[in-house]
């Protein structure tokens, strides 16, 4: 098999995102990391192909040179549960935004997770509805103002990561788009993952929702403000590295590493492959001021998938019965014959 690169997965389509949005370094991450999953799983191109609904992030079919299915608005995980089952042998990946995914495609986001079926999506989440200019979605702001919310959002907003760890989701991960050594990390883990891998990236959209996420991608603030988790090291942060994270009973605390008696063998290492889903999910939930946004794997565990089920279920039907084709059924049973 020849060694794949960048380039091979960078199709000859102009990416038409506006400039400075999120989308560009996300799709730049996919790209750079198919190369790698390649490599590790011996996956030829041909095997993969990007399953979108409708919506910005959903152009990225185009920009990629692979299969492609752009579907319609919030089915993009029901189509991709068809690909994957009517052939598992496709590696499939899926782009959807938080209003394409989590409003119109809400229940078959959450049953694609509860069945584990074995899709990489990327849930961009610019928390605005960015293609049909500027409403309010499901992870917009408490009191965002909108061009459908002009007097402020009256709606509690959906966290991705406790969506899918509510579903019993076995893999989710969460990123900056301007991470994009992270990201690259997150999708090669992703892909490596036998299940339902859903990563969030918190993109930007420079024209209807500009600096939604600045208060943890502000360059000045970022260390501070975030946390990157990586498999079997200290959940540490801050610009000195001084910061981590403790067991106060049974609830999470951000502390000053040296101060209060805490030493560093007192901060928790993260384990990702843990069946732990009460402390994945408050790394999951963690949000500010108190506490840094945990970015990286957060959960990836174990479990079998939906497609993999469906297989064996049918493998052994067809040992157990004794009709094995269209015309042995059609002659089972009762038959008779019509001669005139």
């Amino acid at each position: 098999m020849a060694t794949l690169t960048f380039k091979d997965f960078k199709s000859d389509q102009e990416v038409r995102w506006c400039p400075g949005c999120g989308d560009h370094a996300v799709l730049a991450a996919l790209q750079r990391a198919l190369p790698k999953v390649s490599q590790a799983l011996g996956y030829e191109k041909e095997r993969y192909v990007v399953v979108s609904g409708i919506g910005c992030s959903s152009r990225l079919p185009y920009y990629m040179d692979t299969y492609g299915f752009h579907s319609i608005h919030g089915r993009a995980t029901a189509v991709s549960t068809g690909i994957k089952v009517a052939n598992p042998w496709l590696t499939v990946w899926q782009a959807c935004g938080d209003g394409d995914a989590l409003a119109i495609g809400g229940n078959h986001f959450i049953h694609a997770i509860r069945r584990n079926i074995d899709i990489n999506i990327i849930l961009f989440n610019n928390q605005i509805y960015g293609l049909t200019k500027g409403q309010y979605s499901p992870t917009s702001k408490f009191g965002a103002i909108t061009k459908t919310s002009p007097y402020g959002t009256v709606e509690h907003p959906f966290n991705p990561g406790s969506l899918v760890l509510g579903a019993k989701g076995t893999f989710f991960a969460r990123s900056l788009d301007v991470e994009l050594k992270l990201n690259e990390e997150i999708m090669t883990a992703a892909a490596l993952h036998d299940g339902c891998s859903v990563m969030e990236m918190l993109t930007n959209c420079v024209i209807f929702n500009d600096g939604a996420h600045k208060a943890i991608s502000d360059p000045e603030f970022r260390a501070d403000r975030t946390i990157i988790l990586r498999q079997g090291e200290r959940m540490v942060f801050g610009k000195n590295s001084d910061r981590g994270l403790v067991f106060d009973g049974r609830k999470l605390r951000a502390v000053h590493i040296g101060e209060g008696g805490y030493t560093l063998d007192d901060i928790l290492v993260h384990d990702a492959h843990a069946n732990n889903i009460g402390l994945h999910m408050a790394l999951a939930e963690m949000k500010g001021p108190d506490y840094p946004v945990a970015l990286g794997v957060i959960r990836d565990v174990k479990d079998i998938t939906y497609d993999d089920g469906v297989r064996d279920q049918v493998k052994e039907v067809m040992a157990k019965s004794k009709i094995h084709s269209v015309d042995e059924l059609l002659h089972s049973g009762s038959t008779w014959e019509v001669t005139e």
